[in-house]
């Protein structure tokens, strides 16, 4: 049998908990996840997993054979770069996780000279404003966006950006311009549901701190409605300066109590917990980092609907 490929799926069925998460990772489907690892048992001559009807756990055995596959798969992984040199491309697959609206926006567009680096990379962006599982859906790194809660995540900072108050000039012209943080209390506010404390926003100039709580009709859970309920005039929001780069470069989005700073957003590189990352992960990373690199220019895309 082939061992490499059969570490590979031991070490996705134990990061995954089940043969059918496992399958959909490797992208094989069930019966060969538990046929290899039916046969790998019967080569070391040990149980490797104890099933039960909670799940699969890794025996004693498992364990240990579970941490030696992780760092050979690593291993063999660098051997490959390394002997293909530097200027070779990355081979197999990649799976990234961002949000819908930034990737759209800001990481989709600018994938070009990373897939023309390595032709023979397959790349997968799975979309969701959600912090899914980077286990069960084989995710070799996630882009993230703000705190992360999970304090057993593998993270790497990649930048921050500013958060403001924007609005369209229709809605400005119709109901007012705020002159303070406690004027906001009084506007309709789109609310993105997704963070905590959603409708509590907090200011500061100069060493004056001011926390407004907001109120608005309209909660989203996704950025892409929220980007579109502004647009649509219908109230102002909270948003971080990736989330209208052109409308605010035109003027179709304004800047509101631009004297008054709200507190950064982070943008994490996120790997699953307990796996090493891979090398074409790490690489990936890098590219990201150097997309986020001052000067930064948001791309010219069309406009989400």
């Amino acid at each position: 049998m082939d061992m490499l490929a059969a570490m590979e799926t031991f070490t996705a069925v134990v990061d995954s908990g089940s043969f059918s998460a496992a399958a959909r990772r490797l992208g094989v489907g069930q019966p060969a996840v538990s046929k290899t690892i039916a046969q790998l048992e019967e080569k070391l001559a040990v149980h490797l997993l104890i099933r039960s009807t909670r799940g699969l756990t890794p025996t004693e055995a498992g364990l240990a054979f579970y941490e030696g596959a992780r760092r050979t798969l690593s291993e063999a992984n660098e051997a490959q770069v390394l002997a293909r040199g530097s200027g070779s491309g990355l081979t197999g697959r990649l799976r990234i996780c961002a949000a819908v609206t930034f990737a759209s926006l800001h990481l989709v567009p600018r994938l070009g000279p990373f897939m023309a680096a390595h032709p023979d990379l397959q790349i997968e962006v799975v979309l969701d404003d959600r912090a899914i599982d980077l286990v069960e859906e084989g995710i070799d790194v996630a882009l993230r966006m703000g705190n992360l809660a999970d304090s057993s995540l593998v993270a790497r900072k990649i930048t921050s950006g500013k958060r403001m108050v924007v609005a369209t000039p229709a809605y400005i012209a119709n109901h007012g311009r705020p002159q303070s943080p406690a004027e906001l209390a009084s506007h309709q506010a789109v609310i993105y549901s997704q963070r905590d404390a959603v409708d509590v926003w907090r200011f500061n100039k100069d060493g004056n701190e001011q926390q407004v709580k907001v109120q608005g009709q309209l909660k989203v859970s996704a950025a892409q409605g929220q980007r579109a309920a502004v647009l649509a005039g219908l109230g102002l929001t909270l948003a971080s300066q990736w989330m209208f780069p052109e409308e605010l470069a035109s003027g179709a989005v304004e800047v509101l109590l631009p004297d008054w700073q709200l507190p950064p957003v982070d943008l994490w590189a996120v790997f699953p917990a307990g796996r090493n990352s891979t090398t074409k992960a790490r690489l990936f990373v890098e590219f990201v980092q150097g997309l986020f690199e001052p000067p930064f220019a948001p791309p010219v895309t069309a406009p989400i609907t």
